[in-house]
């Protein structure tokens, strides 16, 4: 092999490598975070999980992918460890699916699917393919196809120039002396796991060693110890992935190192009882025979499968053994369940946000509630509550808005950008109705410490608007946890009634100053419930708006608004059942004005 040959095969490599991390990136958008937000779904079903782990893992082509995701979801506090265990063992399977796909190229010449998956035939094609879905199409869904078939295109190309380069070598004796090596299964697990922590995919490194097969010096028995050393080899970016997160998530690391280790330590044995059984025969052993690109490939898959056939009923065994090696000293959250590994899956890290961002706001919704209350009846561990309730609220919003920026900026699609922009906005009118909700409780202090006493027809003016504030952030709140646009549309006619109410409340509230119904302290503090309670419809107002913006693909918040207000029957509708429900009584009026009439 001379040295043209030498960087043949080196540039080979590195587009075997690229080509992969385009696939996989491609997949990644294709699938828009929806594949790994399948594994936050999974039950209590070892079966299932190991189902679900293998499917995810063979679309996205990455074992590593998948686990990586399963520590943040750990770490979020999202699944548990016991869950993981099958996930991960199902992942491990599932990236046996690479090798397979490699082995297209290994199809034999003169036959009619060997001449058509021939990488110098059917590659062109499928590259030009991509590119044509690169650059032509406008949806992010075609341009993601388009990456998907140029990164296979580069994968296929990259596996043919390899053993091209390297088929030379099968008159080497030097190579094949070398490979002759690792057939000591203490060498060759050392060789595989250092080259796939290199590599940080087991799939490539797999790929690597179908490339060299080629050159007819690998055998079963050197094949076999290298596929388990990159099997462990493949944990490593997972113990990567996990310095610095929570006890479960470093658990859940080490939960894939250790059962591939397992896995060596039961196959290993197994491979060489089976071979001196063989060897006793007439068959002969295998270890001698070489193993070709489908040989390596089914010898990749039939490993995983033994170790997670024989390791599943052992799961909760190595959790425990994940508790014994990673402690838990200390445990300490802040309940913001926001992983930054997720930036590199938008899909899943929206979801994370829009998780935390339900969670936001139902705390500025209990907040605004137990204000309410304070308000009606002051109670001063409401109002001690209501000010934590704010702290945690205003901490949500400095770390979610944090994290969101950062998602922003980084490669989204259309509606990936949009829905942050969304979230962004939203958390922003959360945070500002849970200060309503601290200028409520001031409120409630001052008539508490000055034993302020509203007159009748005020209370009940206040029992009527109150009623369709907490209205309103029902609704608003919840068609914002549920994406539910039909709901977001009933947000605004109501809105429009409480302006109107708080309107007729401050012209009552005058007729009553007139009639000395009411002092002007007294009119001072009314007049700031009024305007933090329709301060808070307003925002609940912006947070509907922001959810139609996403339904009618519309971002210009006046422009929004006008449509819903100008919905004709729709919104008249709404507006005057929203207005018969929340209606000021007339039977109720200032006791002079009562006397006046009287007269």
């Amino acid at each position: 092999m001379d040295i043209f040959s030498f960087l043949t095969a080196l540039g080979g490599i590195a587009l075997f490598l690229y080509g992969m991390r385009v696939m996989g990136n491609g997949l990644e958008k294709l699938s828009g975070g929806k594949l790994e937000k399948f594994l936050e779904r999974v039950t209590s079903s070892r079966i299932l999980g190991v189902l679900l782990g293998a499917l995810v893992t063979a679309v996205l082509q990455s074992s590593s992918a998948t686990t990586v995701t399963v520590v943040g979801f750990v770490n979020a506090g999202i699944m548990k460890l016991a869950q993981a265990v099958s996930i991960i063992m199902g992942a491990n399977v599932g990236t046996t699916v690479t090798g397979w796909i490699l082995t297209l190229s290994d199809l034999p010449n003169g036959s009619i699917w060997g001449d058509i998956f021939r990488a110098t035939t059917f590659t062109p094609v499928i590259a030009v393919i991509g590119i044509l879905f690169l650059m032509l199409g406008k949806k992010d869904r075609h341009k993601a196809i388009g990456t998907i078939m140029l990164g296979f295109a580069v994968l296929m190309f990259a596996m043919h120039s390899i053993s091209e380069a390297v088929s030379p070598l099968r008159e080497d004796p030097v190579f094949t002396q070398a490979i002759g090596y690792f057939r000591n299964p203490i060498l060759g697990i050392a060789a595989g796991t250092v080259v796939t922590a290199i590599l940080q995919s087991s799939s490539a490194s797999v790929g690597i060693l179908q490339a060299l097969s080629v050159t007819g010096s690998i055998t079963y028995g050197t094949a076999l110890p290298l596929i388990m050393g990159m099997n462990i080899g493949a944990s490593v970016p997972a113990l990567l992935s996990s310095v610095g997160a929570k006890v479960e998530a470093r658990r859940t690391a080490f939960l894939y190192l250790y059962f591939n280790i397992l896995g060596t330590v039961i196959c290993l044995p197994l491979y060489y009882l089976v071979e001196s059984i063989l060897n006793n025969t007439a068959v002969g052993g295998i270890g001698d025979l070489t193993a070709g690109s489908v040989g390596i490939a089914l010898a990749n898959t039939v490993i995983k499968v033994v170790a997670t056939l024989i390791l599943l009923p052992f799961s909760d065994f190595l959790c425990k053994l994940t508790e014994i090696t990673i402690r838990d000293k200390k445990k300490t959250s802040d309940g913001i369940a926001l992983e930054e590994r997720f930036l590199k899956t938008p899909g899943v890290a929206i979801e994370q946000s829009r998780r935390a961002a339900a969670d936001m706001a139902n705390k500025a919704r209990e907040a605004l509630f137990a204000a309410l209350e304070c308000v009606a009846n002051f109670d001063r561990r409401k109002a001690d509550r209501v000010e934590e309730l704010e702290n945690e609220v205003d901490l949500y919003e400095d770390k979610l808005g944090t994290y969101l920026v950062k998602l922003s900026s980084a490669d989204l699609t259309l509606s990936a950008g949009n829905e942050t922009v969304k979230l962004l906005h939203a958390i922003g009118d959360f945070e500002r109705i849970s200060d309503h909700a601290c200028n409520l409780v001031d409120s409630a202090v001052e008539i508490d410490d000055k034993e302020i006493e509203f007159s009748e027809p005020a209370k009940a003016d206040l029992r009527v608007i109150t009623g369709a504030l907490r209205h309103i952030v029902n609704m608003t709140f919840d068609a914002f946890e549920k994406d539910d646009a039909r709901a977001a549309r009933e947000v605004e006619p109501l809105e429009q009634v409480i302006d109107d109410l708080k309107e007729a409340i401050k012209l009552r509230h005058v007729e009553r100053l007139v009639a000395g119904d009411c002092t002007i302290e007294m009119g001072f503090v009314f007049a700031d419930l009024l305007t933090n309670i329709e301060r808070i419809s307003d925002h609940c107002s912006n947070i509907a708006v922001a959810l139609l913006q996403m339904s009618d693909a519309s971002f210009e918040t006046h422009g929004s608004l006008n449509v819903i207000k100008k919905g004709g029957a729709e919104f008249l509708a709404a507006y005057e059942k929203y207005g018969s429900i929340y209606r000021l009584s007339d039977e109720v009026l200032p006791a002079k004005k009562t006397a006046e009439t009287a007269n």
